[in-house]
C-alpha cells in the first residue's frame, strides 16, 4: 500500500504568503514529522509557526545532522534499531523524499537540473534529455546548475568504474554528461570569471544540441564565498540573473526525490517569490533505463534523516522571507 504523501508548499505563479505559509505549516506540522520527533525523545513545540520552525531547526541539529559541517558522502550513518529505521523510512515516503514524480504540466518556460554527486549530475541529466525527447515542452532553456566544488575520490573512482573520463569538479561533470547526452562536442558560447578561487569564481557555457532548447552549464560563486563554497540557493539566484524570468513562468526544476522538499522550498525562496514565477520540482525516475548511467546509491535512514532536517531548514528560510515580506509570522 502507497503512503499518502503530505504536499509541499504551493509552487503556483502568483501564490501569495498566506498560502505558501500555509503549505509550510501543513508540512512541517505533520503526523509523519511529529511522529519522528517523538521517536527520537523530542517534545512538540508550542508556539506560532516562527518558533516551531526554530525549535525543528535546534532539535534536528542535534540528532538528524550527521554531516557536522561536511560534504554529503562524509557523512556518518546512525545506529538506529530496526523499528527506528522502518519509521524513518515511511516517514520519508510520507513527506516526499522517495517516489519519483512526473511533471504537471504539458509545457514549461525553463528546465533546470540541479547539480549535485558525480553520479546524480549524470542521471539527472540524462533525464533531462528524456524529458526534451518525450515532453513536456520547454520553450525556453534548459539550464544545469552546479559549482567548482571538488570531487571526492569516490566520485572519481565511481566515474572510472564506469569507463567515463576523469573530471575534477561538480560542473565538470555536468559538463561531461551534457556533451555524452546531447551530442554536443563543445560549447557555443562561453563566459566567466576565474578569481583564483572556486567560491569566487563563475562559468557559464551554453550548448546548442540540435531541435532542442539551448542547455545552460553554469558554475556559481558563494554567496559567503569566505565560509563556503556555492550552495543550491546561490546556484538558483545566479541563474535567475542570467536569465530572463517574467512573472507566471512555469519553471520545471529537477533533482533527486530525496532532496525535493528542500530544493523545491529553496526555489520558492530565491526564485518564486522575488520573480513571481511559478516552481515545480520533480525527482529524477530511476527505474527510466534513460538515466542509468551508473548505478543508483543506496539510500539509508541516516540520509532521509539529513535531508528532512535540510527541508526544516529551508522552510524555515523561507519563511523568514516571507515574514521580512510583509507575510504572516
Amino acid at each position: 500500500m502507497r503512503i499518502a504523501e503530505v504536499a509541499l508548499p504551493t509552487g503556483a505563479a502568483g501564490a501569495g504568503p498566506d498560502e505558501i505559509a500555509a503549505g509550510i505549516a501543513a508540512w512541517i506540522g505533520s503526523a509523519p514529522l511529529r511522529g519522528l520527533v517523538d521517536r527520537f525523545g523530542g517534545e512538540w513545540p508550542a508556539g506560532e509557526l516562527t518558533a516551531t520552525l526554530a525549535a525543528l531547526d535546534d532539535f534536528s541539529a542535534r540528532h538528524w545532522d550527521f554531516r557536522r559541517g561536511r560534504e554529503r558522502p562524509d557523512a556518518t550513518e546512525p545506529d538506529l534499531d530496526a523499528a527506528t529505521a522502518r519509521l524513518v523510512s515511511d516517514a520519508a515516503a510520507a513527506l516526499g523524499l522517495v517516489r519519483p514524480v512526473p511533471p504537471a504540466r504539458p509545457a514549461y518556460a525553463h528546465l533546470v537540473i540541479l547539480g549535485g554527486l558525480a553520479h546524480a549530475c549524470l542521471r539527472r541529466v540524462a533525464y533531462a534529455g528524456h524529458l526534451l525527447r518525450v515532453g513536456p515542452a520547454v520553450t525556453g532553456e534548459t539550464a544545469l546548475l552546479g559549482s567548482f566544488r571538488p570531487l571526492s575520490d569516490l566520485e572519481r573512482r565511481t566515474l572510472a568504474a564506469a569507463g567515463l573520463p576523469p573530471c575534477d569538479t561538480e560542473v565538470d561533470a555536468l559538463d561531461l554528461a551534457v556533451r555524452r547526452v546531447f551530442g554536443t562536442p563543445a560549447p557555443a558560447d562561453e563566459d566567466g570569471h576565474d578569481a583564483g578561487h572556486p567560491h569566487h569564481s563563475w562559468s557559464s557555457r551554453t550548448y546548442r544540441p540540435a531541435g532542442l532548447p539551448p542547455v545552460r552549464v553554469l558554475a556559481a560563486p558563494s554567496s559567503e564565498p569566505d565560509r563556503r563554497r556555492a550552495h543550491t540557493a546561490d546556484t538558483q539566484r545566479f541563474w535567475a540573473g542570467h536569465v530572463r524570468l517574467s512573472p507566471g513562468d512555469p519553471v520545471l526544476m529537477v533533482t533527486a526525490p530525496i532532496y525535493v522538499p528542500f530544493q523545491h522550498c529553496d526555489a520558492l525562496r530565491t526564485l518564486a517569490l522575488p520573480y513571481g514565477c511559478g516552481v515545480e520540482t520533480v525527482g529524477v525516475d530511476p527505474a527510466l533505463p534513460d538515466v542509468a548511467v551508473l548505478p543508483e546509491p543506496v539510500l539509508s535512514p541516516g540520509r532521509y534523516l539529513q535531508e528532512i532536517r535540510s527541508a526544516i531548514r529551508s522552510m524555515r528560510a523561507l519563511h523568514r522571507a516571507l515574514v521580512e515580506g510583509g507575510g504572516p509570522s
